[in-house]
């Protein structure tokens, strides 16, 4: 029985019950889990695509000092059986959707689900970030594009009414993108109130990105909140920062494989993660390959260890801090 007088331990035991709910409403996902190779492949929600459970993070693209090193891990990850690509309009000042780009040519684009973010408020900021996008990208549409950094509470009344989707869904009709999705990385309040702005609008997203690693269990918790809400109206979870943008093996907490594996045994679509060189790409495959549903003593086993990294937000510094949130920090991306 939990003790009453003990309200952090009742924090951790309803985490780690709400997690293993988790879990079992994943089991009806990964029970439709295709293998090929060394990919797992699974639904983006309620949609008929198929993509792979790992995607490839968009901005360490752009961290290769050479140009050619980039677009041979790119297309290695893809005849590898990577076939979700993330990017962003603002990664790099568009240098990490240019080298994407130039790795997608030569038959690469038609092997892909292709997703990059724009930063707008404004219906033609919004209308430029996606010609720019495409331009970049080398291609006609993307198969996904989303309203990035969903961090402010006002996020997302500006999407509904400062003509945001009016302007994507005129470049849905043009051709230039098939699915809708957000993004953000500050706090799952944010999320939830996106998802109840959409429904007074009766608008129904295709995903959600967020953060979901060991940590944020434990911490304004994505997973805990968001993630049992997107799959209750088939909204595709795409996770993001499994690593917790590389603080959980940096600093001894969990391995990446560890990392991996407990995004993958949540109800994602997609776990996105950076790789900048052929050791981190292995690494995927390799947590892809030996991918097993965690038991709950395992789920357990890893909460265990990182509560106390965990409870003070200090390592999830995208959480706590204005580090990573590059439209604050660049308001002039807004338009």
């Amino acid at each position: 029985m939990p003790d009453p007088a003990n309200p952090q331990r009742r924090q951790f035991i309803e985490i780690a019950g709400s997690l293993s709910l988790a879990g079992l409403v994943s089991q009806g996902l990964l029970a439709d889990d295709e293998r090929s190779g060394d990919m797992i492949y699974r639904k983006l929600g309620r949609t008929n695509e198929r993509v792979s459970a790992i995607g490839l993070g968009g901005y360490h693209i752009g961290v290769p000092n050479d140009e050619q090193e980039s677009i041979r891990l790119v297309r290695s990850a893809i005849d590898r059986g990577i076939n979700f690509m993330d990017n962003c309009w603002d990664y790099m000042d568009g240098k990490c959707e240019v080298w994407m780009g130039k790795a997608l040519r030569d038959g690469y684009r038609q092997k892909v689900f292709l997703m990059t973010k724009f930063d707008g408020r404004t219906k033609a900021a919004i209308a430029r970030q996606i010609d720019e996008s495409l331009q970049r990208l080398q291609t006609d549409h993307v198969d996904l594009m989303q309203y990035h950094e969903n961090i402010r509470m006002e996020d997302p009344d500006r999407f509904f009414n400062d003509g945001v989707l009016d302007a994507l869904l005129e470049a849905k009709k043009a051709g230039k993108l098939r699915y809708i999705g957000f993004t953000g990385h500050k706090d799952p309040v944010v999320h939830l109130r996106m998802l109840e702005v959409a429904q007074a609008h009766n608008f129904h997203f295709d995903t959600a990105q967020m953060p979901l690693n060991i940590l944020d269990a434990q911490f304004r918790s994505f997973a805990h909140q968001v993630v049992p809400k997107l799959v209750e109206q088939g909204i595709a979870v795409l996770g993001m920062k499994p690593m917790a943008a590389g603080s959980l093996p940096q600093r001894g907490l969990a391995t990446g494989i560890e990392c991996l594996h407990y995004a993958l045994n949540l109800p994602t679509s997609v776990v996105i993660t950076g790789c900048a060189d052929r050791q981190n790409l292995d690494q995927a495959f390799e947590a892809a390959r030996t991918f097993k549903p965690l038991t709950q003593s395992q789920l357990s086993a890893l909460l265990a260890k990182t509560r106390e990294a965990a409870l003070s937000g200090k390592y999830e510094t995208f959480k706590t801090t204005t580090r990573q949130d590059g439209t604050a920090l660049n308001p002039q991306w807004m338009g």
